[in-house]
């Protein structure tokens, strides 16, 4: 797809489809119960409200990120080939094979990155799960697998790279080396300190170890999906994902 994007209304349906597949995720994660600091005002403010609040700004940043992936990603030769084969009517299935065996490789990498980091998690993260914050399997794999993805390596990594690669996107030539991998390293980190926020928000305190565990943590994980993305297309990193949460589970 690398300099040929598609046709308008093909590239309209690839972002309906993004769209609604990151809402999954949107709304498993809804379900979830409010922060200490939302609860404590819940006299004042009903239950639904929030979440309806919280379900609109989410649905919103998703539409952005998608809508900038799907417009930036063919000039910097990211791709999302099986939603484009949906959003084309042509073959799902060839699109999906090449990504299944580096998709599975990246979930065992994510899920030992995840258990690794379990085992030394601070105690800042044993309060938040005490607090109710402790997302079924499912959210997991929806949210993680599909939304957060479509966030940070979609939207985010993306833009990153069409930021740093304005020559190579003049000459139509692919993004050098070190573009992809700033690239990659930057949605990375921003990927960590997405988590952060939900940490405070569910009675976490901020201490050194907790920010460089979780930029650590969620950064070794967020450059091999990264990685994923760049080389085999957006599925990898999503089937990567959602069963690195799969396999840690189990293990």
């Amino acid at each position: 797809m690398y300099g040929d994007p598609l046709p308008s209304p093909a590239r309209w349906r690839l972002g309906v489809l993004l769209w609604l597949a990151g809402m999954l995720g949107v709304a498993s994660f809804a379900m979830l119960p409010l922060p200490p600091s939302l609860a404590a005002d819940a006299p004042r403010v009903p239950w639904w409200v929030a979440q309806a609040i919280g379900l609109a700004q989410s649905a919103l940043l998703l539409a952005l990120a998608v809508a900038i992936g799907t417009r930036l990603a063919p000039t910097v030769g990211l791709a999302a080939p099986v939603f484009a084969a949906f959003a084309t009517r042509s073959g799902a299935w060839r699109a999906l094979r090449p990504q299944l065996a580096p998709g599975a490789l990246g979930a065992l990498l994510g899920a030992v990155v995840l258990l690794a980091f379990r085992q030394r998690a601070p105690s800042a993260v044993t309060t938040v799960v005490a607090s109710g914050f402790d997302p079924s399997l499912l959210v997991r794999v929806l949210y993680g697998g599909i939304t957060e993805e479509l966030l940070l390596r979609w939207g985010v990594m993306t833009l990153l790279l069409w930021l740093l690669a304005p020559r190579a996107r003049r000459r139509g030539e692919r993004p050098g080396r070190v573009a992809v991998a700033s690239a990659i390293a930057g949605s990375a980190l921003l990927f960590g300190l997405g988590h952060l926020p939900t940490i405070v928000a569910y009675g976490g305190t901020v201490t050194p170890d907790l920010v460089l565990w979780t930029l650590a943590g969620n950064g070794l994980f967020g450059v091999v999906m990264g990685r994923l993305f760049h080389r085999h297309g957006l599925e990898a990193a999503m089937l990567a994902h959602g069963l690195a949460h799969v396999v840690a589970f189990v293990a």
